[in-house]
């Protein structure tokens, strides 16, 4: 949304508050077998107008968060306010200012595409004649327009999944909220919902998208906060956190032999600039470095050396992958 809407919405300058703002946000669930900590703690500074990302495995906590910021979960302590809205105090007020689209189908099934826009814009108070023209407005903005009178049901994965974020622009709402937008879709229609996002982003829309995709977030967000077990471990953009994570370029050649043993520890090697870490394994010599500058190289050099032959060969940059195992010590898991 534009400063200009935000501004006749009586929302004050962008300077007055951010789009999203929590302090110490957390939720626990009670159950037979104990508590629950699905949020623990956390923080987040969102400024309008921004494109953010909660990236984190399934079960990190994510969609818990955004219940709470769009008031659908009451938090167990701290404090979120939604386009300087408190969500717990202001629910109403929230809730006029924020779409959001969850991972599961919530269209109405028994309206067709234009049907589910309107009766989304009366529910908002729009008068009927100004509700069908949005509703035009956001049928040819996301490519509906031919299957504007086709019913809910008869639609593609990708197409309702379009008609749902164009819902909930319905309004106009200062936050967008994506949970998990494109969970089960195909890559290609994955990829062409992201075009959707990104012009929306271009346009000034506040979007929080929550992902388990790292494709996806490094793809789309200004900023990302890597979640997991209902804590933030870090927080900045693709760049920054690579950079923070201490994530490191992984080269690795393969053999048509067998690397002999001691070669992982050949000295030359862990004498490298930048070298961190050497791993034989089989038919493949795996070094990690921070500076990979002619290290494929003299990896093939030592390779032949030793009378190996290259199958293969590979150079890893630092990825968010790379930067999750170097933040928890784990793999990544979707």
């Amino acid at each position: 949304m534009t400063t200009t809407t935000a501004r006749s919405a009586g929302l004050g300058s962008p300077a007055e508050h951010a789009a999203i703002r929590t302090a110490d946000l957390r939720k626990t669930y009670k159950s037979s077998r104990g508590d629950v900590e699905a949020v623990r703690g956390i923080d987040l500074d969102i400024p309008q107008g921004e494109f953010f990302g909660l990236l984190g495995p399934n079960g990190a906590g994510k969609s818990t968060t955004i219940g709470m910021l769009t008031t659908l979960v009451a938090p167990t302590g701290g404090q979120a306010w939604v386009a300087g809205h408190d969500v717990t105090r202001d629910t109403v007020a929230v809730k006029r200012r924020i779409g959001v689209v969850t991972q599961n189908n919530t269209l109405d099934m028994q309206l067709t595409v234009a049907e589910n826009l309107e009766y989304r814009s009366r529910f908002f108070g729009l008068p009927k004649a100004v509700a069908a023209r949005r509703a035009a407005q956001l049928i040819e903005a996301f490519g509906l327009g031919d299957r504007k009178n086709a019913m809910a049901d008869q639609l593609s994965g990708g197409q309702a999944r379009r008609l749902m974020i164009a819902r909930a622009l319905v309004h106009q709402p200062d936050v967008l909220f994506l949970d998990e937008p494109t969970a089960g879709l195909d890559p290609q229609t994955r990829v062409n919902l992201w075009e959707i996002l990104r012009v929306l982003h271009e346009q000034g829309q506040t979007i929080l998208l929550t992902t388990h995709y790292m494709e996806e977030a490094e793809a789309l967000c200004d900023r990302i906060a890597v979640v997991d077990h209902g804590r933030i471990l870090a927080e900045g953009t693709v760049d920054a956190l690579l950079a923070d994570s201490g994530a490191q370029t992984v080269v690795t050649v393969r053999f048509e032999e067998q690397v002999p043993d001691g070669l992982g520890e050949e000295p030359s090697l862990a004498s490298h600039p930048g070298v961190s870490k050497v791993e034989a394994d089989g038919d493949q010599l795996r070094v990690f470095a921070s500076d990979p500058e002619g290290l494929l190289g003299d990896l093939i050099a030592l390779g032949a050396k030793h009378g190996l032959h290259v199958r293969d060969a590979a150079q890893a940059k630092p990825s968010l992958e790379t930067a999750f195992l170097a933040l928890t010590g784990r793999e990544y898991r979707e």
